[in-house]
């Protein structure tokens, strides 16, 4: 009698050896991770083997056969793989199957969110970060309040403030858990590079210069020379004018104005404005930079942020890595906070760049050298570097990959941001930090009404965690790991 799934057979064991080559591919990169995450590089590898091919009509046939279609298998593909095969009628010896199943996943992932935010309080909803701002340097009553509302971890950014502001947050923190006997820990986010503007030409005395699509302006470094009565936008961070192109788009204000390279030359770069989507158009002093296009030779870790290690391995229970980009820059801050051998407070690598997208791969595997860390889906600075209409799509490949590394993730960035500024939430934000369940953490801004926020959120988050994990993808070829598996090629 002929096999009616022998031809679906065929194609599974052709997915199940890929699998299995890119393993022994990768296997000098598997032996230098962490010993205790050298099972999660592994099952990262395969996932990234696994979305490298057009699984969709796959994936209908093994759906229509009874079987698993292999979506949700993010956290132990190869045995999903594995089980497939086997109820295909594949015989596969004990020693070959995968000891990373979906239970063992599930507990690794909670065993590293707890190594990384504490133990939850309740286990129904992620943790919960809160951003602090100055004013809770001084308010101990407010600190005790959010406290007690179910904030798991203290936000400080180093970007504001400083080590004496810092400081009496953080008493105020550990004097509020001892009061109210729930643990809360510190996490310090590094600033990063700084990329702001500076009115240098046309305004500058009122610290703002109109602008119009179509207009002309130049872009500059301090020190370059220039005529007064041109436009001129000052970038506040030195080296970044000489790494442009012509044809490199510049943002400006989280996105609201947009500009297009023209011509550059050292310290100046000539630019046309191509949309200005604010009410009024002026660039004003002081705002956000952002350079998709181009790719900076600026390291994200700056002198400052090393300056705050010290502070950091003092105080800090988790040190978030800004503006990341480079694998070789988690190697380089992973080297300077180890030099407290008795604390090494783990890192965040907070994903808020085109090329951090592109690179996640390597920045999962060079985080795996230590024995735990997490990722923060960054929101703000991401959606202005890929564009508003691809953040969903890019959120979510973010969480495919962290769940297939077994890495803890923050979502982060205007979650319930009209409800915290004015006391009402939108109908699309409640939608949006639904989707925050999907996440180990969620990260709340600054605001007036956090005490609000906070409650609000785990009423959402306990509602909608119970059904966060029914969902079924289909499995398009993934670039990010197409880019990365074919570089050893």
């Amino acid at each position: 009698m002929t096999d009616p799934h022998a031809s679906l057979r065929v194609d599974v064991e052709r997915i199940y050896h890929h699998l299995l080559s890119i393993e022994e591919m990768w296997e000098n990169t598997i032996i230098r991770v962490h010993p205790q995450q050298s099972a999660s590089a592994t099952n990262l590898l395969h996932y990234l083997a696994l979305r490298c091919e057009d699984l969709r009509d796959l994936q209908d046939d093994l759906h229509n056969a009874g079987l698993s279609s292999l979506a949700s298998s993010e956290s132990h593909a190869l045995r999903q793989v594995q089980a497939v095969l086997q109820r295909l009628g594949a015989n596969i010896p004990e020693n070959e199957i995968s000891p990373i199943d979906y239970p063992m996943a599930s507990r690794l992932i909670h065993q590293r969110a707890s190594a990384l935010f504490g133990p939850k309080v309740n286990p129904n909803i992620p943790h919960l970060m809160v951003t602090f701002d100055s004013g809770l340097a001084t308010d101990y009553a407010g600190v005790k309040a959010l406290v007690q509302a179910g904030m798991n971890i203290a936000r400080i950014n180093c970007a504001h403030d400083g080590p004496d502001a810092w400081r009496a947050m953080i008493a105020n923190v550990h004097k509020a858990s001892r009061a109210t006997g729930h643990a809360c820990k510190i996490y310090l986010d590094l600033a990063g590079p700084k990329i702001r503007t500076a009115i240098l030409g046309k305004g500058r005395k009122k610290g703002r210069m109109k602008l119009l699509p179509d207009d002309r302006f130049l872009l500059a470094e301090a020190g370059a020379k220039f005529n007064p009565k041109d436009k001129v936008v000052g970038c506040t961070l030195p080296g970044v004018v000489k790494d442009l192109r012509p044809g490199d788009r510049v943002l400006f204000d989280d996105g609201l104005f947009e500009a297009v390279v023209e011509k550059c030359d050292g310290m100046l770069a000539n630019l046309r404005l191509t949309r200005a989507s604010a009410p009024k158009a002026r660039i004003k002093a002081e705002k956000g930079i952002n350079f998709p296009d181009t790719e900076l030779s600026v390291s994200s870790l700056t002198e400052f942020d090393k300056s705050v290690i010290p502070f950091a391995l003092e105080h800090a229970d988790i040190v978030g890595f800004s503006f990341v980009r480079q694998a070789q820059e988690v190697a380089e801050l992973q080297k300077l906070l180890r030099r407290k051998k008795s604390h090494t407070p783990p890192l965040v690598l907070k994903i808020e760049t085109y090329d951090a997208v592109q690179n996640l791969p390597a920045l999962l595997l060079q985080g795996m050298t230590e024995p735990a860390f997490g990722v923060m889906i960054a929101r703000g600075d991401l959606a202005v570097e890929i564009g508003f209409e691809r953040l969903s799509e890019v959120q979510e490949e973010i969480l495919w990959l962290c769940e297939a590394a077994h890495v803890p993730v923050i979502w982060a960035t205007q979650v319930l941001e009209t409800l915290n500024k004015s006391g009402i939430a939108t109908r699309s934000e409640v939608t949006d930090a639904a989707r925050a369940a999907h996440a180990e953490c969620v990260m709340l801004n600054k605001g007036k009404h956090l005490l609000a926020v906070l409650a609000t959120l785990r009423d959402i988050l306990h509602r909608s965690g119970g059904h966060h994990l029914k969902k079924r993808y289909v499995f398009r070829p993934l670039n990010i790991a197409e880019r990365f598996l074919n570089k050893s090629l």
